[in-house]
């Protein structure tokens, strides 16, 4: 069983910067795919970016240039740069571990965009 936490997320003016953090917990951390999501009021979860084994990284267009994923193995944390965030960018971000058949996701943390 894996237990995904996240935390980071506020309020925060356009054009500002947010760092989200996802803890998780087992032994095989560094084994995964971790991914993020968002999903805004009234939309589906979208893809946002993930980051494999080898640190090889995905983006969806939409934030690519301007969020980063990144991970510390020896902390079992994954973490979401976001910069130059936008009000489009206001949603819940939601942590991801897919280990097939099972996939784990984490409570959410809320990320708004307004001056």
């Amino acid at each position: 069983q894996v237990h995904l936490v996240e935390s980071g997320g506020g309020l925060v003016q356009p054009r500002g910067s947010l760092r989200l953090s996802c803890a998780a917990s087992g032994s095989f951390f560094k084994l995964y795919r971790m991914t993020w999501y968002r999903q805004a009021p009234g939309n589906e979860r979208e893809f946002v970016a993930s980051i494999t084994m080898g640190n090889n990284t995905y983006y969806a267009d939409s934030v690519k240039g301007r969020f980063s994923i990144s991970r510390d193995d020896d902390k079992n944390t994954v973490f979401l740069q976001m910069n130059s965030l936008e009000p489009e960018d206001t949603a819940v971000y939601y942590c991801n571990l897919f280990d097939p058949p099972d996939n784990f996701w984490g409570q959410g943390t809320q990320v708004i965009v307004s001056s």
